[in-house]
């Protein structure tokens, strides 16, 4: 049986002298500061291409002192999430986590890539009742890694560093304090994700240059990667039974935003196919979340309606056919990951996240960004005056989608404009999205309410009544979204 656990925590690089500061001051009151020093044994796998580590995805099975098992580390918009299997008889993967990971490694065999062993001298923070705040690791490793290209040899490494990790009862302000002493004693922000990355690349290339090229390719990659995060993210809950779809339509949403928004910037033949497979990954998964969303929907609407108003089993017929709807397209969506076609998608993401295509508009530097950014804006803008008055549904439906590229190219750009006048400008155009979201919403539901009306009509025992009530509950807010948007147009 496995388990799975949030995990935040930040990595520090440090000389062969360095001491970790003094932290008992940070103690709360009752609490209390436990040190233990315990070896790890970390044997990695990967595929031969390395495409676990291009997803920062992370499978070891651990041995030593302390926390054994077998650790999946899968990443996520604002932590990692960390899978725990029990140590199986032999060193291979077990059949969960090779499912898990199946996605990640487009199909291909996983086998052992590295042996990391760690001394780690643990600072643990307690609360007064015991409870986890924060762990300081003070972390010696020796690391032997397979080479790349066969023939080539083991390749060894050793070296120090220090992770900092949130329990359940710590928060980012204590991170942050810690951090800021180890700085203050010239430990630096890691340049490598995990030791394994480390292991592997153990001579990384230096930093960027300041050109405007790769001034733009550091914000664009700093965003895409979020995304993809939540994309792979997706994949690996997918596989665990779970519910990832919004998460993972939203990270698409914004991805494929960014190729349209800065397309100057990005060669426009690898864009256009991101974007289209995107388009069809993200329509696949949208057939679940729109019963999804419609389930919720009309159950609360039903709910609230005075009980002599519902006229035969309406919760019954609402809840069955949605979700019949539903754990059919659910199937689908499963299908489609195991394709070739899917594995292409996740190979491509896996290159963009680090390196994107870049054209020679580029060199221009954030300019480009800032530019095509407020080119965003005027859109959102001049569609959402033509969309109230035509007072069409696509028309606001066009509107909505260019409130959503304004705001996600606010989000990549935010840096370059000042927080306060970047959050600003977010939020105006998030308000914009929400309300014309929820006209859409009230436009899809119309369909989805008139095909259970007549359902509902032909078969014994029911009729089309509610349905009726329902239509003309959603048509008012329809005409309410529209008043709301027209206002914050004003």
């Amino acid at each position: 049986m496995s388990t799975a656990q949030k995990e935040r925590e930040d990595k520090y690089e440090v000389g062969a002298d360095f001491a970790v500061p003094d932290l008992a001051d940070l103690v709360p009151l009752g609490g209390r500061l436990d040190e233990q020093t315990v070896t790890l044994d970390n044997e990695y796998f990967d595929t031969t291409d390395r495409d676990l580590l291009a997803q920062h995805v992370t499978l070891r099975r651990r041995s030593g002192d302390t926390d054994e098992g077998w650790q999946l580390k899968v990443p996520d918009r604002k932590a990692r999430t960390e899978i725990r299997v029990p140590l199986t008889a032999d060193d291979s993967v077990p059949g969960e986590l090779a499912t898990l990971v199946s996605g990640v490694a487009l199909g291909k065999p996983v086998h052992p890539v590295a042996t990391i062993s760690t001394v780690r001298h643990r600072r643990r923070m307690l609360d007064p009742n015991g409870n986890l705040i924060t762990e300081v690791a003070e972390d010696t490793v020796r690391a032997t890694a397979a080479a790349a290209s066969a023939g080539d040899g083991a390749v060894a490494s050793d070296w120090r560093e220090v992770e900092v990790e949130l329990g359940e009862r710590g928060d980012g302000k204590l991170l942050r304090k810690i951090g800021k002493r180890l700085t203050r004693d010239d430990a630096r922000p890691s340049r490598y994700p995990s030791k394994l990355s480390r292991a592997l690349n153990p001579n990384p290339p230096g930093p960027a240059g300041d050109s405007g090229a790769e001034a733009v390719r550091e914000l664009l990659t700093a965003y895409l990667d979020t995304q993809v995060q939540a994309i792979v993210g997706g994949d690996v809950w997918l596989r665990r039974g779970l519910d990832p779809v919004h998460a993972t339509r939203v990270g698409i949403r914004r991805f494929r935003s960014t190729l349209r928004v800065f397309k100057k910037v990005l060669d426009p033949d690898a864009r256009a196919y991101l974007d289209d497979e995107l388009s069809w990954y993200a329509g696949v998964l949208g057939e679940v979340r729109d019963r999804q969303v419609q389930r919720a929907r009309f159950a609360a609407a039903v709910t609230d309606l005075p009980e002599e108003l519902v006229l035969g089993p309406v919760a019954a017929r609402i809840e069955n056919d949605l979700l019949t709807e539903q754990l059919r397209y659910r199937a689908e969506v499963m299908a489609t990951v195991d394709t070739d076609r899917y594995r292409a998608v996740l190979a491509a993401l896996a290159r963009w996240r680090t390196d994107p295509p870049l054209t020679e508009d580029a060199t221009s530097g954030a300019r480009v960004l800032k530019k095509a950014a407020r080119k965003a804006r005027r859109k959102a803008d001049k569609r959402l005056a033509a969309a109230l008055d035509d007072g069409g549904d696509e028309a606001l439906h066009r509107a909505r989608k260019a409130a959503k590229r304004a705001r996600y190219a606010g989000e990549l750009t935010r840096g370059l404009v000042g927080k306060k006048k970047g959050k600003k400008r977010v939020a105006v155009y998030e308000k914009v999205q929400k309300v014309l979201g929820e006209h859409q919403d009230s436009v899809v539901a119309l369909g989805t309410l008139r095909t259970l009306g007549a359902r509902a009509g032909n078969t014994g025992g029911e009729n089309g009544f509610t349905f009726g009530l329902l239509y003309g509950l959603e048509l008012q807010a329809a005409r309410r979204a529209r008043e709301d948007a027209a206002m914050l147009a004003t």
